[in-house]
C-alpha cells in the first residue's frame, strides 16, 4: 500500500503502524495527522476515498466521524461557558424550560456534558428524518422521564446527546449548532469540520461501510464480555435503546443525512481538521487562535464521571464533553482528553506534550471505543515520545 503525505523523521514508526493498518488491520482508506504545539508533524492518507470503490484518497478527503464529534460539540458548550454565557452549574431547565419535564428539572448543563443527564435513551425512537428535525429531537428529550436521577450516575448518551448539546446552543445563542461551530470554532482554526455537511463540500465526503477486521492466525482472539453481549444483544437493555434512540439505522452515505445536524454521530470531517480542532484547544495553531483557556482545558480533562457505566456495561471515564484516558478508550498518556467514533475515527489533545491527534477512516469496524487501528497510531506515536525522550 502506498502511503502519501509527509512525515517528521521522529514519527517515521507512525508511518510504519499507518502503512500495516492496510496490510494487517483490514484498512480500506484512512488519514491521519499530528500536530506538535500547534504544528503539523504527521500528514498521511491511503487507500481509497470510498469504502467500496476504487478512486483514491486525497488531500482534502473527509468522512464521517460518528461519535468523534462529540468532542466538537462539547467545545461549543464550554466556549459559551468560557465566555459566560452558560453556566455549567445552572439547571438545563435555565435555558430550556421545557427540559424540566419528568424529573429532570434537577439535571445541571454540566450533567449533560459528562453522561450524567439521566436521558440516554428515548421510550420511542426517532426515525432518521424525526431525528433530523431539531425540534422534534428536542421535544423528545424534554419530555423523556430520566433512567435514573440526573447527577447521580453516569451512562453514556450515545444518540440523545445530539440534542441535547444542539438545544442548549440554539437556546443561547439563538443559531444551530452547526452554525455554531461553523463559524465560532472550524472558521477561526482554520478546521475543515462540520456538523451539517453543506452541499457545496459533499464532493469531498467519501463513501463510508463496515469493514471486518482480519483475523490473524495464532493471535488471541479477543472476545467481549458476556454481560455486553447480552447488553447488546437485549432490545430492552438501556445498550441497546440508547443507540438505538435513531431507529431504524441510517444511511449514513445519504447526502440528507449527512446534511443533518446531529452532534453526537454524524459530524464529517478530514483527519487534519480533526487534529487542527485539538490543537486548538491547547495552544495557537501555526500562529493562529487558541479557543481554550486553561481553565477550559481543565474542565474538559478534570474527571466528573468514572466507573461501570450503565450504556457501555465496562467501566468508562469522562471529563466535561470529553472521554479521559483509562481502559475502553486508552489514549496518549494520563492527561489527555478526547473523542473516539465508534467503528474507528478518533481525536484527541495531551497538553503535556502539545500533540493534538486526527484519525479518519471509510471502514467501520467493530468497537465504540478502542479500534485496533487509531490504537496502533497511538502505540506508535507514544513509542516515538519514548525514544526521542530518552526514555
Amino acid at each position: 500500500m502506498a502511503v502519501n503525505g509527509t512525515t517528521d523523521p521522529r514519527f517515521e514508526g507512525v508511518e510504519r503502524a499507518f502503512a500495516e493498518n492496510f496490510t494487517g488491520r483490514g484498512e480500506r482508506g484512512a488519514a491521519f495527522a499530528l500536530y506538535e504545539n500547534g504544528r503539523k508533524v504527521v500528514d498521511l492518507y491511503a487507500g481509497t476515498r470510498d469504502v467500496d470503490g476504487e478512486a483514491p484518497w486525497e488531500p482534502g478527503t473527509a468522512q464521517i466521524m460518528r461519535s468523534a464529534t462529540k468532542g466538537v460539540a462539547a467545545a461549543a458548550l464550554l466556549l459559551l461557558h468560557q465566555r459566560g454565557e452558560l453556566d455549567l452549574d445552572a439547571p438545563v431547565g435555565a435555558y430550556w424550560p421545557e427540559f424540566k419535564a419528568a424529573g429532570k428539572e434537577d439535571a445541571r448543563v454540566r450533567d449533560v456534558l459528562a453522561h450524567r443527564a439521566g436521558v440516554p435513551s428515548l421510550d420511542r425512537s426517532l426515525t432518521p428524518a424525526e431525528a433530523a428535525d431539531p425540534d422534534l429531537g428536542a421535544a423528545a428529550v424534554a419530555a423523556q422521564a430520566p433512567a435514573w436521577t440526573p447527577g447521580t450516575d453516569h451512562g453514556y448518551h450515545a444518540q440523545t446527546y445530539s440534542w441535547l448539546t444542539g438545544e442548549l446552543v440554539r437556546r443561547v445563542t439563538g443559531r444551530s449548532i452547526g452554525a455554531f461551530v461553523a463559524d465560532e470554532i472550524a472558521a477561526p482554526v482554520g478546521a475543515d469540520l462540520w456538523i451539517g455537511l453543506p452541499a457545496e463540500q459533499a464532493h469531498r465526503a467519501g463513501r463510508v461501510g463496515p469493514v471486518e477486521a482480519p483475523v490473524v492466525p495464532g493471535a488471541p482472539r479477543s472476545r467481549p464480555k458476556r454481560a455486553l453481549v447480552e447488553a447488546y444483544a437485549d432490545p430492552a437493555s438501556q445498550t441497546r435503546r440508547a443507540f438505538d434512540s435513531i431507529a431504524p439505522t441510517p444511511d449514513e452515505n445519504d447526502p440528507a443525512y449527512r446534511a443533518a445536524e446531529l452532534p453526537a454521530s454524524n459530524g464529517i470531517g478530514t483527519a487534519d481538521g480533526l487534529a487542527r480542532f485539538y490543537a486548538s484547544l491547547i495552544g495557537e495553531v501555526d500562529g493562529g487562535r487558541r479557543l481554550f483557556t486553561p481553565e477550559t482545558v481543565r474542565l474538559a480533562r478534570t474527571e466528573a464521571s468514572a466507573g461501570p457505566d450503565r450504556v457501555l456495561i465496562a467501566p468508562s471515564r469522562f471529563g466535561l464533553g470529553y472521554m479521559l484516558h483509562g481502559a475502553a478508550s486508552p489514549l496518549l498518556a494520563p492527561g489527555s482528553f478526547g473523542h473516539p467514533g465508534r467503528g474507528g475515527a478518533l481525536g484527541f489533545a495531551d497538553p503535556e506534550s502539545g500533540l493534538a491527534f486526527g484519525y479518519v477512516t471509510n471502514g467501520l469496524q467493530k468497537g465504540v471505543t478502542a479500534d485496533p487501528r487509531a490504537q496502533a497510531l497511538v502505540r506508535a506515536v507514544r513509542e516515538a515520545l519514548g525514544r526521542h525522550s530518552g526514555a
